[in-house]
């Protein structure tokens, strides 16, 4: 995976809406019969080398298993298929070590157009892999945007096999240039009312195209994003959520200093002035220390 890509963070802004808006959503329409969608993970993989530090996106499912979701638009089949073995090993460690919990991991890979076959299942002895495959061949992309543009145009609601086909139709067959189609789509995107929908669109195809996107053009989308309301919404409760865990940590060091104060006989009203603690607090601090 490209160095120069989009990086994900569990706090950025962009993973925390495709969080939410994947969230209860099934893929059965591509084949992939997995349990429905809780949240996205975070997929940084920082021990790997850098064409291969994260995946594309990691799911929690339903039933408690992990969904690692890969776009490729490359035919290194058995190169793929070493490093999703590396993938599944490191998130289900991951998981072992924090709770002891051994995590079922699937694996299903989306394949762009111009990948016509690759094996499912990869066994090197003890060890192997079984992935589900989806091949975007199969799908016309032409028809399809066709198809949504004119729910757009007619501003009907779009249900989420629509929002889905838009963020993979870069992927589809299609007679335009794959980078003109992902232009075209986040064009269209900016198109639809729901601005929830609109941005978890565009950023979906950033993330679907990431290998071959031009840099330089994800770079402008990235920053129309930033632009958008969903984006400010989600920044604002960001800063409120750093604020207050400054403000947590402040009145811990308040209330550690009173309890050393109480302990040696200083008068609540010094106490007061220093930590800016109220009377009422210091009184419940003196009862839970017992004076």
């Amino acid at each position: 995976m490209s160095a120069k890509g989009i990086t994900y963070q569990a706090k950025d802004v962009l993973f925390k809406t495709l969080s939410e808006m994947f969230k209860d959503k099934a893929l059965i329409m591509y084949g992939l019969d997995y349990p429905k969608i809780v949240e996205m993970l975070p997929n940084e993989f920082p021990e790997v080398k850098a064409d291969e530090r994260r995946a594309d996106s990691v799911f929690l499912l339903e039933d408690g298993s992990i969904l690692l979701l890969e776009y490729e638009s490359n035919n290194r089949i058995t190169e793929n298929m070493y490093k999703y073995i590396d993938y599944v090993l490191r998130i289900s460690r991951k998981y072992y070590e924090e709770d002891k919990s051994t995590k079922k991991v699937n694996v299903a890979v989306i394949y762009a157009s111009n990948i016509e076959k690759a094996e499912d299942i990869f066994n090197i002895g003890s060890v192997g892999i079984n992935v589900k495959s989806v091949f975007m061949k199969n799908y016309d992309g032409d028809i399809i945007y066709k198809d949504v543009e004119g729910k757009i145009k007619e501003g009907k609601i779009l249900e989420d096999i629509d929002l889905m086909n838009l963020i993979l139709l870069p992927l589809m067959r299609s007679k335009k240039d794959k980078h003109e189609i992902i232009k075209d789509t986040i064009e269209l995107a900016k198109e639809v009312n729901d601005e929830k929908n609109q941005y978890f669109i565009i950023a979906g195809v950033l993330t679907s195209t990431d290998k071959f996107i031009d840099e330089e053009y994800a770079n402008v989308v990235r920053s129309w994003l930033k632009m958008t309301k969903v984006e400010k919404i989600f920044e604002k409760e960001k800063e409120e959520a750093i604020k207050e865990t400054r403000d947590q940590a402040e009145k811990g060091k308040a209330i550690e200093i009173a309890k050393n104060m109480l302990l040696d006989n200083e008068k609540i009203e010094k106490i007061v002035r220093y930590t800016k603690l109220s009377i009422e607090e210091i009184n419940k601090l003196k009862e839970v220390i017992g004076l």
